[in-house]
C-alpha cells in the first residue's frame, strides 16, 4: 500500500481530489481537504487523515531509539518507534554487504515483537526515518524489561550530566537503555533491584516537574517502601 506522509498544521491543504476525509481533517468546498491538527498527514487508498503529534516522539538524526519490529519486506524491517512515523531498518545493516534478498530470510534475524536499539540515520519529515544498528552497542535487545515513559520526560530521567540515571543504576545494580522515543529497557539479575529500578523510572515520569526529584528517588531506592507521596503542588522543573 502506497502511503504518502508529510508534516502539517491546522489550515494546511493536504490534497484536492476524490478522497474520503477521516481523522483530524475537514472538507472545504467540494474537493479540498484541510488539516485541523498539528501532525502528520497520511494519504492512502482513497482516504486522508492526520495523526496528531501530541505525546508522540518526533525523530531526530542520531537519536537512540528502542523500536519494536512490526513487519518486514524482502529488504528491510519496519519498527514501531512510538511515533507517527515508522522506522525502516535495512537488511544490509544486519546481514552485511553480502545480503541477498533471494537467499537471506529476514525472519531468521529479527521477528515481530523483537526489541531493537537503533539510531536515526536519516529523517526529513517528508518520509519515514531510516534507522541503523551499525554503531556500537546497537542491535537486538535480548533481555530486560520494557518501561514506557513520555518522550518529553527522557531528559529528566537522564538528569544533568547523567546524574539521575546513574543514581538508579548504581542503587539497583542494573543496566538501563534509554531511547529518546520514551522506551526504556531495564536489565537486572536481581528481582528486587529490577522492581526498584522500574519503580524509580515510573516515579521520574510521574513527578518530572517536582523539586528535589533526585533526592526523592534516592530516598525511595534506599527505603524500599515505594515512592514518596506527592503532597505539594507541582512546581517548575528545578533543572536536576
Amino acid at each position: 500500500m502506497d502511503v504518502r506522509r508529510r508534516y502539517v498544521i491546522p489550515g494546511d491543504t493536504i490534497t484536492s481530489g476524490p478522497y474520503r476525509p477521516e481523522q483530524n481533517v475537514t472538507l472545504v468546498g467540494e474537493k479540498k481537504i484541510v488539516s485541523t491538527a498539528v501532525g502528520v498527514s497520511e494519504i492512502y487508498d482513497n482516504s486522508v487523515k492526520v495523526i496528531p503529534l501530541a505525546g508522540k516522539y518526533i525523530p531526530k538524526i542520531n537519536d537512540l531509539v528502542v523500536g519494536k519490529v512490526v513487519a518486514h519486506t524482502s529488504l528491510s524491517w519496519e519498527l514501531d518507534i512510538n511515533s507517527c512515523y515508522v522506522g525502516f531498518l535495512p537488511a544490509t545493516d544486519v546481514f552485511g554487504r553480502d545480503f541477498s534478498a533471494h537467499a537471506d530470510e529476514l525472519a531468521t534475524k529479527l521477528r515481530t515483537g523483537d526489541l531493537v536499539a537503533a539510531r536515526v540515520a536519516n529523517f526529513d519529515r517528508t518520509r519515514d526515518p531510516l534507522v541503523t544498528i551499525s554503531d556500537r552497542d546497537l542491535g537486538k535487545i535480548d533481555s530486560g524489561d520494557l518501561v514506557e515513559i513520555a518522550p518529553g520526560r527522557v531528559p529528566r530521567l537522564i538528569g544533568k550530566r547523567g546524574t539521575m540515571i546513574q543514581t538508579i543504576e548504581t542503587a539497583t545494580n542494573s543496566i538501563i537503555t534509554i531511547g529518546q522515543n520514551g522506551r526504556v529497557v531495564v536489565a537486572c539479575d536481581d528481582a528486587e533491584g529490577l522492581l526498584k529500578a522500574k519503580k524509580a523510572i515510573r516515579m521520574v515520569n510521574s513527578m518530572a516537574h517536582s523539586t528535589n526529584l533526585t533526592e526523592r528517588v534516592k530516598e525511595m531506592l534506599e527505603s524500599g517502601n515505594g515512592a514518596p507521596q506527592e503532597t505539594a503542588e507541582r512546581r517548575e522543573d528545578d533543572g536536576e
